[in-house]
């Protein structure tokens, strides 16, 4: 009889394609699904050298792997994960394994490892990114949590994840929630840089007057460049698709959909009070897509005619502003683990988070090796746009993203999460902000007190 190597609970898209992963490795795996269907998909997709069992039974999963056990939930976060857990504990014993692999806010996650540390269960949260093609050929992996059961799954982990060179993209990053909570920033992150591309695509079309087949060689070109990304490289590739004669991304509705993991990522840098605001700007303007009937009728109502002339196309220009804005995009993200690391004492090192970024996820980019060498030099960095060398490419690429939002504003084209990453950069490099003139509004009306430059204390003043 086998006794299997790991499991995993839901046989979806990425449940399904880990475990052909980890049988590709040579693992014995065995998947549950109470879906006879993802059962018989995950069957059918089965080699003949694969050591794989796939049930819809609890206990036949259960008593199928080796002890201690090891599975990971790959089921939708919520409750579901909560149900997931509750029908394997009667067959768990003391020093089994539990990791749940799915989108899961970072509360939960920390809620679920008090729990099961209680009954002896070790449990981690494990942020997965990198898609379907990803969980096949080889994901990014954040975990973080029982440090002791990941040792016991890190060869299975660095046998299936994606590879910088000799390096896997999966390392351990800290304690309690942290895998779960890096995976949310790092959606934020990609929230960001797919609205500042979008933007940059309207930008091309409208104020350039580009057709969608020069933009898609712009994109291929960039993508051989200092932009080179997963999300640059697969823009081309939408791009170039077509129905006919029509490229397919003209015909695709522009009403946005998210699945909140943006959302969470800015409403937690709210609570820390963390500034974000490119990642803001982009759940603003999936949240604004969805008026679609209001946005018809105000087109026809609120306008704006512009007396110049079109813009000639400066697509290097275009570029360098977009590289600056994606590396203000990161240098926010990266700020919010900081901050969330000493607040939730994760103790994350954000070199190790940058290079398990390298290679399989969704935002993995050329510019993050150069934030693991800022990182690796300065550990205590507080923010990524501190390091000397990042400093100097923002400072070379600025006067661009000066004169394409200028050129946006001229052709009333919406930059939001352009304008907001030049907003964050020249806040953030400002000696003297005007919250000077805040704080003396709190204080009149409100009493809320203030402290002055030139001494020491608290003060209030009665202004009327």
């Amino acid at each position: 009889m086998i006794h299997y190597n790991f499991g995993i609970v839901g046989l979806g898209v990425m449940g399904r394609n880990l475990l052909l992963n980890m049988a590709d490795h040579g693992y014995a795996v065995a998947g549950l699904d109470l879906d006879a269907e993802k059962v018989a998909s995950l069957q059918s997709e089965a080699r003949h050298h694969h050591k794989i069992l796939a049930t819809t039974q609890v206990e036949e999963f259960v008593r199928s792997l080796e002890k201690p056990t090891a599975i990971m939930l790959l089921v939708p976060a919520g409750n579901p994960v909560d149900s997931a857990i509750k029908s394997l504990l009667p067959f768990l014993n003391k020093g089994d394994i539990l990791i749940d692999g799915g989108n899961t806010y970072f509360t939960d996650t920390e809620r679920r490892y008090k729990e099961l540390s209680d009954v002896g269960i070790h449990f981690f949260g494990m942020g997965i990114s990198g898609g379907e093609n990803g969980a096949r050929r080889g994901p990014s992996m954040m975990p973080g949590g029982d440090k002791v059961a990941y040792e016991r799954l890190r060869p299975v982990f660095e046998a299936i994840a994606a590879k910088v060179g000799t390096e896997p993209c999966v390392e351990f990053l800290g304690n309690g929630s942290a895998g779960n909570y890096v995976k949310m920033v790092h959606n934020g992150i990609e929230y960001g840089i797919m609205q500042l591309i979008a933007e940059t695509c309207d930008m091309m079309k409208k104020v350039y007057h580009l057709d969608t087949e020069t933009i898609q060689k712009t994109f291929e070109q960039w993508n051989k460049e200092e932009l080179n990304s997963f999300l640059i490289e697969i823009t081309a590739q939408i791009l170039r698709k077509k129905e006919g004669d029509i490229h397919l991304v003209d015909l695709i509705s522009d009403w946005a959909k998210s699945k909140g993991t943006g959302k969470w990522t800015s409403q937690n840098a709210m609570d820390l009070q963390v500034p974000i605001p490119v990642i803001d700007a982009a759940v603003s303007m999936r949240d604004i897509s969805k008026f679609k009937p209001e946005r018809i009728e105000a087109s026809q109502l609120l306008h704006w005619n512009n007396d110049q002339e079109h813009s000639e196309p400066d697509v290097d220009q275009l570029k360098n502003g977009l590289y600056f804005a994606m590396i203000v995009t990161y240098a926010q993200g990266l700020a919010q683990l900081k901050v969330a690391s000493d607040t939730y004492h994760y103790d994350l090192q954000l070199e190790t988070v940058c290079k398990i970024w390298r290679g399989g996820c969704i935002i993995r980019a050329e510019l993050l090796e150069n934030f693991r060498k800022a990182f690796s030099v300065n550990p205590g960095l507080s923010n990524i746009m501190l390091d000397q060398e990042i400093a100097h490419k923002l400072n070379a690429s600025q006067s661009s993203i000066r004169t394409i939002i200028k050129e946006a504003i001229q052709n009333g084209v919406p930059a939001a999460a352009w304008m907001n990453a030049l907003a964050y950069f020249d806040a953030y490099r400002a000696k003297e902000l005007p919250t000077n003139i805040i704080q003396a509004q709190r204080d009149f009306f409100g009493a809320h007190t203030y402290e002055r430059i030139d001494k020491e204390g608290i003060f209030h003043t009665k202004w009327d």
